[in-house]
């Protein structure tokens, strides 16, 4: 059976056994060969090897040996310990013609004398160290008549260690799943990264700030970051502004009474959509430019409900009319207005009076998160 697949020749092993041990049967068990066992004893009975270290010679042919004596013994003169030859005729090739060599193919010979010896399984067939697996490459490159070369790999590591480390990614991976699956509910990984409330004890939460996503808001992504650090307005389709496609944006600012320290620094958005519920605590201003729709995904959708959470800021043209919702949401709203952009003026020069009003957004900014519970903690 040494040419069968594994399952066939296991079958086959246990039906012996079951004739064997069946009333009228001979009695008796063959073993189940493992592969290394199995290899061995086909490269010893085809000759290609004179020894092996899992095949034992008959009681009888030691007690010949231990009184053939020690230099005998020693010279290999006689029998009993070196191994028989394999025995060639009989219907099954085993058994008859026993002192007979079988010829053997020399290209069989050659492959067997260049196999690396790389241990048996009560050596490789261990490992619980948390490494790398290793995988041993047993001599099982056997050269047969259709000339095809055969290759088998064993994985000789044990993986019980990687239960502990694999839990943790997976309980990563649950949580998040959990989020996904609430209804409108989308995460993208390098958003929560990014918007991720530190634990307990480590680094102060970064407040956020909304946008509006409307093409008619003077303030929206690629425009926000100079404006709000700089101090300085450029409409956000100028040509001068990077074209940056980047969904979240960071500033710092050093706000004395929350921090006087260190600088907080913001997160923005244009978006709530990718946010998880305990994001909205850490929301302190939101841009907008008077339309309700911009408040729909929000966690408070009614604008009395939202300013009253967090700080409402409308940027307009100067000498234009603040739209009338704006003015009917009250106090909860902070109204800001720029002097008109005109291309090609020296910008430094022309837009001085910026940066008078970025500051009365951050002072605004400022008074609004103390009035929430912000303080010199960060909260």
């Amino acid at each position: 059976k040494k040419d069968v697949a594994v399952p066939e020749y296991i079958a086959s092993t246990q039906q012996l056994n079951n004739d064997l041990s069946a009333p009228g049967g001979a009695g008796g068990t063959v073993q189940n060969l493992v592969f290394v066992e199995k290899l061995d004893l086909i490269t010893w009975l085809e000759g290609a090897t004179e020894e092996s270290e899992l095949i034992k010679p008959l009681a009888s042919e030691i007690a010949a040996v231990q009184a053939a004596g020690a230099a005998d013994v020693a010279a290999g003169n006689k029998g009993g310990i070196a191994t028989v030859p394999s025995g060639a005729g009989g219907a099954d090739g085993v058994g008859a013609g026993v002192g007979a060599k079988k010829t053997v193919d020399p290209r069989l010979v050659e492959i067997y004398n260049g196999e690396r010896n790389m241990g048996d399984r009560n050596s490789v067939l261990r490992g619980i160290k948390a490494t790398a697996s290793s995988l041993l490459l047993l001599p099982a490159c056997v050269w047969r008549s259709t000339r095809k070369l055969t290759l088998t790999i064993i994985c000789a590591q044990d993986f019980s260690h990687i239960r502990k480390y694999a839990e943790h990614f997976l309980k990563r991976q649950r949580a998040a799943a959990a989020i996904s699956a609430m209804p409108g509910t989308t995460i993208s990984p390098a958003l929560v990264s990014n918007l991720k409330k530190p634990a307990a004890g480590g680094r102060r939460p970064e407040p956020i700030i909304l946008l509006s996503p409307s093409a008619s808001s003077l303030l929206r992504l690629p425009n926000i970051k100079s404006f709000l650090t700089d101090g300085l307005y450029v409409p956000p389709t100028h040509a001068s502004l990077s074209s940056s496609t980047a969904t979240i944006l960071h500033v710092s600012r050093l706000l004395p009474s929350i921090d006087a320290v260190r600088p907080l620094r913001f997160v923005l958005v244009d978006t709530p959509d990718q946010f998880r519920p305990d994001y909205w605590n850490r929301v302190v201003a939101v841009f907008t430019t008077g339309q309700t729709w911009q408040f729909k995904g929000y966690r408070w959708q009614q604008p009395a409900e939202l300013f009253a959470h967090a700080l409402g800021i409308y940027v307009g043209w100067r000498g234009e009319e603040v739209p009338a919702a704006v003015r009917g949401w009250g106090r909860g709203v902070v109204t800001a207005q720029l002097d008109k952009f005109r291309d090609g003026a020296d910008t430094a020069v022309a837009r001085w009076r910026d940066r008078e009003v970025v500051e009365g957004i951050w002072t605004a900014i400022e008074e609004g998160m103390r009035s929430r519970g912000w303080g010199k903690d960060g909260r």
